[in-house]
């Protein structure tokens, strides 16, 4: 009976890659029990592998790393020896290492050759016994930092000690790559006699490092090289280089490495590769944007794929493609990149619908993200990008683009904010820096179209307009003693985002009747002001709330947050927060990755952490998506006996959007805000998902994800019955 093993490995570097996911995820299909060690939390690990702290096995902030290829190999090096110390019988594997079939193999000692002629010994898999002699020996020449390895070339050891011998020792982050891994694992193989233990080449490396590429290129290149001794399948992560510079940082189209994605159900778009040492590539710029809200992503040179494809599969966002020439002008023919882009975009996911190709300037409108990438000010003359910023940009847009030196884009860009650097590369012998550009705060303005002149008007004479010097305001409208409803907005967005400039709902509950108290952001500040805690705490003084029957505080994420932290202002009031944060207090929720932007920000306070403050409320109602694990992290800190949780599976955290596509939204605020919704009507208004291709698209892959193979066939033949789900029926091409 052949043994059962397990497996262990490391991640350091925030979120997996779709690459790491197909590996880890390909051992929990095969059977074979997988660990993942880690120093912080990872967001996106299959289901099915085992998480452990990193500091059970090294306790440690000192992650050295190659640093001339800026590899943290060099960590995973080391801890891979002391993990299989501490954990007898576990064998590593580096989390490119794809599982072809379990790892069963009877002898503790397992590793093998990745080159033809029996020589060099990789240690991308490795088994040793915790008490061998290689074991000790391979760590104890590692607790030396500064040594001299006598299987270094003879050059380089004279150049090594000359250097310690002047007082200059070569750390070992300085020495050569793998020079505490395969060279170090081959050197004490040999020099022990271990030889009659090495797996031949074909059991974890039948396609070596020179023959890398063909995973990349049609499928039957690799699996023509794997045998019946394959086992762990080493898949080079060297290759993400390639990936990223060529594929959009995703599986070629019928290559290996796509046929492996789709057999276990992995979605690359949703984990793009971003970079390998020092090199980064386009889809890493989302790490770079510091918005928490994306409508509209516009990109105006067709050099930005897999940025907007991350964007959309983060934020569920319309893309906007500019169909400009190099001069900026619109033209009756399509420019060349756009038929590719688009069917790159549909091939991942990207919802017909959600594609607008702009053709005329006049259609031009302010967008979230604006991407210039090697366009103007770049390789197009600067002067011609004015009209795409004059046009597309609000005080909270963020544009992307390359900036080269002696171009003018610089002195141009000042007019119009500041920019910060990302990094810079040389093409032509010219510098090329990247840039995010950030748009200069709205000057205060008495123009009848300011919101000062907008928002008096609105309160007309029986109501009131408060405004802080940092951009927050309150306005209230009376009409009705009966209800108010306090609901919580960005001003930049009612300001640039609607047609009318009005605060959320305010035509909404105008209609119903309704007395409303909006409070506007001054941007991305979740209210964390003391000029507007010192708002409320005045309003509720001055006995403001108590004037109405009823008062309802509404809010959608950072609305959210606000709607129940200031809540305890008006005790016994209702409060529906939809997508809400309980705090982005980083000491109460360490596991909150999103909203940087606000990290910095005070959390303490009566009003600071929302789910204990709320319980004031006669009623909280948290619309969420359970399938969020962040949202449904925040949704289950609160316990108050007031607290109702109505579920909305699959939909996102912009599950707004999502309901008021499907036509329910209205119906579900409106009977939140005048007390007449109940579970039961709630969950029979949400029926019309089942109808909503988003919807049908979730649930499909996460039958797939869960290894519902058959449930997922006969789900995506019943979706194509009642619409043509292109996502589905590109999945169900998969499974057959």
């Amino acid at each position: 009976m052949a043994r059962t093993r397990e497996v262990g490995t490391l991640w350091i570097g925030g979120p997996l890659s779709w690459m790491e996911q197909l590996c880890l995820k390909s051992f929990v299909d095969k059977g074979q029990k997988i660990t993942l060690f880690s120093y912080e939390d990872i967001p996106n690990v299959p289901d099915g592998v085992i998480r452990r702290d990193g500091r059970e096995i090294i306790d440690t902030d000192d992650f050295i790393k190659y640093e001339q290829k800026n590899s943290f190999a060099l960590f995973a090096d080391w801890f891979r020896l002391h993990m299989i110390h501490q954990c007898p019988g576990m064998i590593w594997i580096d989390t490119d290492v794809y599982c072809h079939r379990p790892l069963d193999y009877e002898s503790d000692y397992v590793f093998g050759y990745e080159l033809p002629g029996e020589q060099r010994v990789n240690n991308a898999v490795l088994g040793l016994p915790a008490d061998s002699e290689m074991l000790r020996q391979m760590i104890e020449f590692t607790n030396d930092r500064y040594s001299i390895a006598s299987f270094l070339p003879r050059k380089r050891q004279q150049i090594m000690r000359k250097a310690a011998k002047a007082g200059n020792p070569v750390h070992i982050t300085e020495q050569p790559w793998g020079v505490w891994g395969p060279m170090m694992v081959t050197h004490y193989v040999h020099a022990l006699a271990m030889e009659k233990y090495v797996q031949p080449l074909n059991a974890f490396y039948p396609i070596t490092f020179r023959e890398r590429f063909k995973f990349m290129r049609r499928a039957e290149l690799a699996e023509d090289l794997i045998t019946s001794e394959t086992t762990a399948l080493h898949l080079w992560a060297s290759n993400k280089r390639q990936l990223g510079n060529i594929h959009d940082g995703l599986p070629p189209k019928g290559s290996y490495l796509e046929r492996l994605v789709q057999e276990h159900g992995i979605n690359p778009a949703l984990a793009p590769i971003k970079g390998r040492g020092n090199t980064t590539f386009d889809g890493a710029l989302i790490d770079d944007l510091d918005l928490t809200e994306v409508t509209t992503v516009a990109d105006l040179t067709g050099n930005a794929r897999s940025f907007v494809l991350a964007l959309y599969h983060k934020f569920d966002c319309n893309v906007q493609l500019i169909n400009a020439n190099r001069r900026g002008k619109f033209k009756d023919e399509d420019e060349s990149w756009l038929a590719d882009y688009t069917r790159f975009l549909i091939d991942n996911d990207v919802e017909p619908d959600r594609i607008t190709v702009i053709r005329f300037e006049k259609d031009l409108r302010p967008v979230d993200v604006l991407c210039n990438l090697s366009g103007f000010g770049d390789r197009f003359k600067t002067p011609f990008l004015g009209k795409f910023m004059d046009r597309c940009l609000h005080s909270d847009t963020r544009i992307f683009m390359d900036v080269r030196k002696g171009s003018g884009a610089f002195p141009f860009l000042k007019s119009y904010g500041t920019n910060t650097p990302l990094s810079t590369r040389t093409e032509d012998g010219h510098k090329v820096t990247r840039i995010r550009v950030t748009p200069k705060p709205p000057e205060a303005s008495d123009a009848e179209g300011s919101w000062d002149r907008i928002a008096t008007k609105l309160a007309g004479d029986k109501g009131w307009y408060r405004a802080s010097t940092n951009g927050h305001s309150f306005l209230y409208v009376p009409r009705s003693s009966d209800t108010l409803v306090v609901t919580f907005d960005n001003l930049d967005i009612a300001m640039t985002k609607r047609e009318d400039r009005r605060p959320w709902g305010y035509s909404f509950i105008k209609d119903q009747g309704w007395s409303m108290l909006g409070v506007l952001a001054g941007g991305w500040t979740w209210y964390r002001e003391q000029w507007v805690s010192d708002q409320f705490d005045q309003l509720k003084d001055d006995g403001f709330f108590k004037q109405f029957k009823r008062v309802v505080f509404y809010g959608a994420s950072m609305g959210g947050y606000a709607a129940c932290a200031f809540s305890s202002a008006a005790p016994g009031c209702d409060v529906m927060a939809i997508s809400p944060q309980s705090t982005v207090d980083k000491s109460v929720v360490p596991w909150e990755s999103r909203y940087k932007v606000v990290w910095n920000r005070d959390f303490n306070g009566k009003y600071g952490d929302a789910a204990k403050v709320s319980q004031a409320a006669n009623r909280v109602l948290i619309l969420y998506d359970p399938y969020e694990p962040l949202d449904a992290q925040h949704a289950a800190r609160f316990t108050g006996e007031n607290v109702q949780h109505l579920r909305a599976p699959l939909l996102g955290h912009r599950l707004g959007s999502s309901l008021n596509q499907m036509g329910i939204l209205s119906p579900i605020i409106l009977g939140a805000l005048d007390g007449s919704l109940s579970s039961r009507e709630y969950y029979k208004l949400l029926r019309a998902r089942k109808s909503s291709p988003r919807y049908q698209r979730e649930l499909f892959n996460r039958a797939i994800d869960k290894g519902h193979t058959d449930l997922a066939r006969s789900l995506g033949e019943h979706i194509l019955k009642l619409n043509p789900n292109r996502a589905v029926r590109q999945g169900l091409r998969t499974l057959r």
